[in-house]
């Protein structure tokens, strides 16, 4: 079981790690970030660096279960087997490859 993830410590951990490279560590912030969850609540003045480390940080993420959106039906719950969650399409080339392969396994099985 992993341990519980303190958004706020997150938080404070990211301005402490790109402040540093701030060039102009004495203006004044340009937003103001609060965070309030089970562990308590933070507010977080951000100079305008940070906050531009803050969203491009946030625009680079990527959800380790996004794997793309199914061919069939669009949706984007596609599991660890490329299988649609939503159609039960096999997604991509792979999923047709595979998909391939069974009807000639099947169609051999019937000769």
């Amino acid at each position: 079981m992993s341990a519980p993830i303190d958004p706020a410590a997150v938080v404070a951990e990211f301005i402490d790690a790109v402040a540093p490279y701030d060039p102009n560590p004495e203006a004044d912030p340009v937003a103001v970030v609060g965070v309030r969850t089970a562990f308590g609540q933070d507010v977080f003045p951000m100079s305008d660096h940070v906050i531009r480390a803050l969203c491009k940080a946030l625009a680079s993420y990527r959800d380790p279960d996004d794997r793309g959106t199914c061919n069939g039906c669009g949706s984007r719950r596609i599991d660890e087997n490329l299988h649609c969650q939503d159609c039960g399409r096999l997604h991509g080339i792979l999923g047709q490859v595979i998909v391939d392969h069974a009807r000639r396994v099947a169609a051999e099985d019937h000769t």
